[in-house]
């Protein structure tokens, strides 16, 4: 139980926080909850005397916090209403320092990436693209964009700045080019660093079919747009937001109830690779992640599908939790 003292500094501080920063009745209910905390999480004896708290103190508070299962935000809070206190009471009492100042919440575990399952993946990208206007065109250069999102695991940055060859004037580079005859292709990814990865027999198909097909959207258009392997309807280097449109649109057209965008098939080709290969340096490269450890996330959802079908069709795994 808080003593005498503690409960008056904390009603001090509700009190302050009420009459200077015209907090909310909701609001203040919230520091009140947190500042009560905190004197229960204290060893007995500890809480009249919150003026000699230390920093261990606190992180020790934190570390109880943490050991039953709140979320790294809610202690965050915690911690802020608790700093602010400790603040105002410095300015009514010594304190030889915030014991709150170098705490740190415990770090929010980083989300895994969304990918798509093998057969929804497949058949996003094998199902034909309906055609929306009067240019079948269109629906081939959607086609081959999804096609090599998948096969090659490709930043849709990466995809737009592709062009028909490797190409240098005065004025533009090409970043990226498809090479027929080794099914590869170079790229230029973060940092400007170029990177060859493999081309799918499919991708290269659904690329040869756009390619007949192109010269139908082709305009005359700057030096930048002149090369650009990918085309919008008018003719123009496709944007990165027309990708989206159009991937989303595919993937509402074709039944697949996710909120597909061109990442996820990035995100898709990573996780579907390691799954079958098991080779993260390898993987690593076709990325283009400077850093395994950027890769080393894949590994994480490779064992969230794991779990998720262990849970499904193990005659066990529904009891686990239980007494049973």
């Amino acid at each position: 139980m808080a003593g005498t003292g503690t409960r008056s500094e904390m009603a001090g501080y509700l009190q302050h926080l009420q009459a200077e920063r015209k907090l909310s009745d909701h609001t203040l209910d919230s520091y009140r909850r947190d500042l009560a905390q905190l004197t229960e999480l204290l060893p007995a004896g500890s809480s009249a005397a919150l003026a000699g708290l230390s920093q261990f103190d606190i992180r020790r508070c934190a570390s109880q916090l943490h050991a039953r299962g709140l979320a790294p935000r809610s202690i965050a809070r915690k911690l802020s209403a608790w700093r602010g206190f400790f603040a105002w009471l410095a300015l009514q009492q010594p304190l030889a320092a915030n014991p709150v100042d170098g705490v740190k919440a415990p770090k929010r575990p980083k989300a895994l990436p969304k990918a798509l399952g093998v057969d929804d993946a497949v058949k996003l990208v094998s199902a034909p693209v309906a055609a929306n206007d009067d240019n079948p065109a269109n629906a081939l250069c959607s086609k081959a964009m999804f096609e090599l999102l998948y096969s090659s695991g490709l930043r849709v940055s990466e995809l737009t700045s592709l062009d028909i060859a490797y190409h240098r004037d005065s004025e533009h580079e090409s970043q990226g080019w498809p090479d027929f005859d080794a099914a590869e292709l170079v790229v230029t990814g973060k940092g400007s660093k170029r990177r060859s990865v493999p081309i799918g027999g499919a991708a290269l198909c659904a690329l040869r079919d756009w390619l007949a097909a192109r010269a139908s959207l082709a305009k005359p258009a700057p030096a930048a747009d002149a090369h650009a392997l990918f085309l919008s309807s008018r003719g123009r280097r496709i944007s990165a937001r027309d990708v989206q449109k159009r991937i989303k649109a595919h993937a509402q057209a074709v039944g697949i109830p996710a909120d597909v965008h061109p990442h996820m098939l990035r995100h898709s080709f990573a996780s579907h690779l390691l799954q079958s290969s098991g080779d993260l340096r390898a993987v690593q490269e076709m990325l283009g992640h400077a850093s395994i450890a950027s890769t080393q996330v894949y590994t994480s959802l490779d064992f969230q599908r794991l779990a998720q079908v262990y849970d499904a069709a193990h005659p066990r795994a529904k009891k686990r939790g239980s007494d049973a």
